[in-house]
């Protein structure tokens, strides 16, 4: 009874640490693609007599100072995550909740120099897969709680270890490059700042062509865990991050083909969320239940 209503307790926390990351994910976004992203021209002030826009208050600024302020709210649930974690005394949420909790000021710090380096696209990139990577350990908090109990061995078999493995280096491959890409397109989140130098057509290629390596490997994944009987959560898991990237691949490529345009950019970063959270999902499907 006890451990039930731990679950039930932690569960919503779960979500709500995973809804956060996703949300300063896509907030991150439109800082970026509306131009806002020297909105607060430095850090960690907004001005350099402000900690808020006040009297230089504009659309940018006013952008810019509101996915600051997303990270209060992460902060908020983070702390209540790690608290019920401490309280559950399941040393396994303890590590992941704390890994929670220290990754927002880590974060911070990083978009704090992106800002200090005048959006240098390097550092944007970063900043972008630190966040992706912070999902991908909220989910593992959820899965944590859904189970109930520390993770097992594996159970699906080598097969399926093997193209597993391949489908998650693959996938962060795609993550990472897209980053690449975004770094020397148009949308470098202010006027003045630099961009990466690096050819946007070379890039694109290279980004779609590990993107078919991807779906490819996912595909492979889906078929060896059916010849090798899988478990039910695995072919699952398998089948809903295929569809994933089906999907975030067409807004990719419809993107490119209309000029890279604010909303579908807006929706394809939403989908690299979805997409680091389903395929760390998929790792964590085939271990024992």
């Amino acid at each position: 009874m006890t451990a039930h209503l731990q679950r039930s307790s932690l569960r919503p926390l779960a979500w709500a640490s995973i809804a956060s990351n996703v949300l300063l994910v896509v907030t991150g976004g439109a800082v970026r693609l509306t131009g806002s992203g020297l909105g607060c021209p430095t850090w960690p002030r907004c001005t350099d007599e402000s900690f808020t826009p006040h009297n230089s208050l504009s659309l940018h600024s006013a952008i810019e100072f509101s996915n600051r302020m997303l990270t209060f709210v992460l902060v908020v649930v983070a702390v209540a995550t790690f608290i019920a974690a401490w309280q559950s005394r399941r040393r396994e949420l303890r590590k992941v909740a704390l890994g929670l909790l220290l990754g927002i000021p880590a974060q911070a710090v990083i978009g704090g120099i992106a800002v200090l380096s005048h959006l240098n696209p390097w550092v944007v990139s970063f900043h972008l897969i630190c966040s992706l990577a912070m999902i991908s350990l909220a989910v593992v908090f959820l899965h944590l709680v859904a189970r109930g109990g520390p993770l097992g061995a594996a159970a699906a078999g080598g097969p399926v270890q093997t193209v597993l493995w391949s489908t998650f280096a693959a996938g962060w491959a795609v993550l990472y490059i897209g980053t690449v890409v975004t770094g020397s397109g148009p949308h470098a989140g202010d006027a003045t700042a630099p961009r990466n130098g690096l050819d946007p057509l070379e890039l694109s290629q290279l980004h779609a062509d590990v993107v078919m390596l991807f779906i490819g490997l996912t595909f492979g994944l889906l078929v060896a865990a059916y010849a090798t009987g899988a478990s039910v959560a695995t072919r699952r898991a398998a089948r809903v991050l295929l569809l994933v990237e089906l999907a975030q691949g067409a807004i990719g490529f419809v993107q490119y083909f209309t000029g890279v345009p604010v909303v579908l950019v807006g929706f394809h970063m939403f989908g690299a969320a979805l997409v680091a959270a389903a395929m760390t999902w998929t790792v964590l499907a085939t271990r024992e239940g």
